[in-house]
């Protein structure tokens, strides 16, 4: 039977949809389908250029060296836009989309999820209607990536920019988000159901391959159970790897269902760990998170949710990366330990419930992960379970992707909250450990600091990496950088996760990146056995 048409399943609804505000998967997901950045990292971890014509270098001359006046080295860099980019309402992709996403990304009031970017970006120059080069303050060793400048068309979002503080409840990807002209990739969004499914149709101004469905459905299923019953009785024909069940409930669908579908197991650069909010006093104290940990028995964990396919995670680079070491410390399972560490932090063992200190303040943390994720809240169980043991008292406190990463985290309104970070190869971890990336209102909730670690030594070991363009000397920074992380413990280090693609017989051409981009930025090369 011929399929024009497709319907996939995922376990979290997007909290929004404009690309440059929060960082969350299911939204570079569905994006992935209708967006098209300038340069990505693919499958095989090479940076490509998907809406520009090539990658600037110093041999094609786009890039060219500079000299800044405090006589550091800047870099020129010069892109084109692919000339037959278009927005899906026929209006051309041009540089007047990239001066006003310029000009939004530099507005401290904007929101936008990687400030930094643009503050890095001294101003941009246009020289006609598809080439404009950008004039950055370093010269960095991935200069020629731009993958978090993602053009927002301006015919459409400059009105809504008018107010930049009410920017994010005002544009039209929150307001219209089925409006044609917010997106220029094979695909546009038709149809949007908050919470429930997202219909993308063929965008009819696209000129790259033309995709095989005509018609695809994004389902939202948050509860990992029903995804996997919705699978079987064939009401979505596929489960995303990127946000679909979890490798635990995959494996086990694998051994009663395998034989029916076409499942892979993609290991990759996704980190897997539990933030610890520092504006809490009580895991401000560096011994009470190293007590956590310890007392988290994730060797058995791994091998007993997860079939030892996750390596528990000792630091934040996944083995598969460049940059990683395994020379860092270590915090093997030792409740003893974790006992004694409570005990010189101030917090007093009881005969009847979880320690308090000299106050009479009880030690007790609220635990917060995605609703739904059957796996996670499993771990959340072993966690609950096993801090009980060290005289810790969890209270478990669910909710739905979009309204934790979309609400609580940007707004630290937590104590103790797991999820996973993505990344793409030796990708900076500037957004998430920099002292100036902490999300407040100030700066309208940007950033990705999310447990409000101020280190000024990590600060400069990221500034100093970013820059260092020697393989070797950039591997010791990486080294050094995550030493410091596994010594102060800002974040509790679960495992690297390995994400499951159950997807049909008939469905070709799906090919996991094992990185932060998802596989539907080459949703044109899908198709159908013949």
């Amino acid at each position: 039977m011929a399929h024009d048409q497709l319907t996939i399943g995922i376990v979290q609804f997007p909290p929004a949809l404009n690309p440059n505000l929060e960082a969350v998967a299911a939204k570079s997901y569905v994006l992935g389908f209708a967006l098209r950045p300038f340069t990505v990292f693919d499958a095989d971890w090479k940076l490509v250029c998907l809406l520009c014509t090539e990658l600037p270098s110093f041999d094609n001359g786009r890039a060219v060296k500079t000299q800044l006046p405090d006589g550091k080295a800047g870099v020129d860099l010069t892109y084109t836009i692919r000339p037959d980019a278009m927005w899906a309402d026929g209006v051309p992709v041009t540089t007047d989309d990239v001066k006003f996403t310029y000009e939004f990304g530099r507005n401290k009031q904007s929101a936008v999820a990687n400030a930094e970017m643009y503050r890095e970006i001294l101003g941009v120059d246009v020289k006609d209607d598809k080439t404009f080069t950008l004039h950055w303050d370093r010269l960095s060793f991935n200069y020629a990536a731009i993958d978090d400048f993602v053009l927002l068309p301006a015919h459409l979002e400059r009105a809504a920019f008018a107010d930049p503080v009410q920017y994010k409840v005002r544009t039209l990807y929150a307001t219209d988000p089925t409006n044609p002209g917010l997106y220029n990739g094979p695909y546009r969004i038709s149809e949007f159901v908050a919470g429930s499914h997202i219909v993308l149709e063929s965008n009819p101004h696209w000129a790259g391959p033309v995709p095989y469905f005509k018609r695809i459905t994004i389902r939202a299923i948050e509860n990992s159970a029903a995804l996997e019953a919705n699978l079987l009785s064939g009401t979505i024909n596929m489960i995303a790897g990127e946000v679909g069940l979890p490798l635990d409930e995959a494996l086990a669908f694998d051994q009663r269902h395998g034989h029916d579908y076409n499942i892979i197991y993609k290991p990759g650069l996704t980190f897997e760990h539990v933030d610890c909010n520092l504006d809490n006093p009580a895991l401000a104290d560096r011994r009470v998170r190293e007590a956590l940990l310890r007392g988290i028995d994730r060797a058995t964990l791994v091998k007993t949710l997860f079939a030892g396919k996750q390596a528990v995670a000792d630091s934040f680079v996944e083995p598969l990366d460049a940059g990683y070491t395994g020379d860092v410390a270590k915090y093997p399972y030792d409740p003893a330990r974790a006992k004694e560490l409570l005990e010189e932090a101030g917090w007093h063992a009881q005969s009847d419930g979880p320690r308090k200190n000299s106050d009479g303040k009880t030690l007790s943390f609220e635990l917060a992960t995605t609703a739904g994720n059957r796996s996670r809240e499993l771990v959340e169980q072993v966690l609950q379970s096993q801090w009980k043991e060290i005289g810790v008292d969890i209270r478990i406190h669910n909710e739905p992707a979009r309204v934790l990463f979309g609400e609580t985290l940007p707004h630290r309104h937590f104590d103790l909250a797991m999820y996973a970070w993505m990344s793409a190869p030796e990708n900076s971890p500037r957004s998430i450990f920099r002292s100036d990336e902490v999300p407040t209102e100030a700066n309208g909730y940007a950033g990705e600091n999310l447990v409000d670690y101020k280190s000024p030594e990590m600060d400069r070991l990221i500034d100093a990496l970013e820059v260092e363009l020697d393989p070797d000397r950039r591997k010791q920074l990486w080294a050094k950088a995550q030493q410091l992380y596994a010594t102060d413990l800002p974040s509790l280090p679960l495992y690297f996760r390995s994400d499951a693609y159950i997807l049909p017989k008939w469905l070709t051409g799906v090919r996991p990146t094992g990185n932060q981009y998802p596989t539907t930025l080459w949703s044109t090369d899908w198709g159908e056995a013949k």
